[in-house]
């Protein structure tokens, strides 16, 4: 596999669960959103296996390739799609998670390539000089090189590969569909208990990005987080992301109205007169989610989130957990992208 990404890139966006994909915004919306921070969770004694055994035979389940940009060599590389596809899932997505997990992560990762491909090929992007995509993870899907790969797992590489490329090759040629066409498979790392709809997101509606019941999330890593913030720390990261924001002398009376959807991701909620997206307050306060609560007590802010990530498309965690209860990967994602369905490249 070739290498393309400088680890630095990478792994300075590791933080502690797995990504979201941003692109999925900029399609839906036509807004351009920050990268989720990505990471992975690691696990026990690796296994041995042959490297170049493992990636040559992933490599020869899979017809077609993918041209990347290098973002910091500004050169163009062609990987084949087996290899893109391993390298997606080790950067998307805990090895630790069970197998059909993984297949589940491995065919999104699949129809994400396919659809930005046949995007690009149909309206190329100049910036991309004849790629597909690139492997700037603010705008496109994460990716692990080889060398990457190693690194982050560590002494668990050699078990954790072995296992992936198992998983993917298990799905080989596979990609969901809705209406005979690549969907558009956001992901996150864990909802609040069920999943968000594209619309209440991102502003449009995609008919198979619609919620649905995920109730295993909430027993995931870190679920809850609190954070807790002085005025002065509240007052300046409101002003600074809000122009013309007029904040009232009594703190308990800068947020108000909050409106809530059935998934608990706040949808409007008013700060000093201005009336605010959920999303935009999420960023404005760096949080895990924009399913929170916000309240004031003695000269200080606390808030809660619920879930990591915008909610939208199938949870991670939610998937680990179908996969812990003995469903296979169709079973998963055909839960968390219904009506669509699964489809096998020629």
């Amino acid at each position: 596999m070739k290498s393309y990404i400088s680890a630095a890139l990478v792994f300075a966006a590791l933080l502690v669960t797995v990504p979201a994909i941003p692109m999925f915004a900029a399609e839906i919306s036509g807004k351009e959103t920050s990268a989720e921070q990505t990471a992975a969770i690691s696990g026990t004694k690796q296994t041995e296996t042959s490297e170049s055994d493992s990636r040559d035979s992933t490599a020869e389940t899979y017809s077609g390739s993918y041209i990347v940009l290098d973002i910091t060599t500004g050169k163009t590389e062609e990987i084949s799609a087996g290899d893109y596809i391993v390298g997606a899932v080790c950067a998307e997505m805990p090895a630790t998670f069970e197998k059909e997990a993984l297949k589940a992560q491995a065919v999104a990762a699949h129809t994400y390539a396919e659809r930005q491909k046949a995007k690009a090929l149909a309206s190329p992007d100049p910036e991309l000089c004849g790629a597909y995509f690139s492997n700037d993870s603010a705008k496109y899907q994460a990716f692990f090189t080889e060398n990457q790969a190693k690194q982050y797992y560590g002494e668990n590489y050699e078990q954790y590969i072995k296992k992936i490329r198992e998983a993917v090759n298990e799905v080989k040629d596979e990609i969901i569909v809705y209406n005979d066409e690549p969907i558009i498979a956001a992901f996150h790392s864990m909802s609040a208990g069920k999943t968000e709809s594209a619309e209440n997101v991102w502003g449009n509606k995609v008919e198979y990005l619609v919620p649905v019941e995920s109730e295993a999330d909430s027993s995931a890593p870190k679920f809850l987080e609190e954070y807790e913030f002085t005025e002065e720390e509240m007052r300046a990261k409101l002003e600074t992301a809000f122009e013309g924001i007029k904040l009232d002398s009594d703190p308990e009376k800068w947020f108000s109205d909050t409106k809530k959807s059935d998934s608990l991701t706040v949808l409007t909620i008013k700060a000093g007169g201005k009336t605010l997206t959920g999303q935009e307050v999420r960023a404005a306060l760096s949080l895990r989610s924009a399913a929170f609560d916000i309240s004031y007590d003695s000269g200080s802010f606390k808030v809660t989130t619920r879930g990591y990530g915008h909610a939208v498309g199938m949870s991670q965690y939610g998937a680990n957990a179908m996969a812990e209860e003995g469903c296979d990967y169709k079973e998963i994602l055909e839960h968390y992208y219904p009506e669509t369905s699964i489809k096998k490249l020629k």
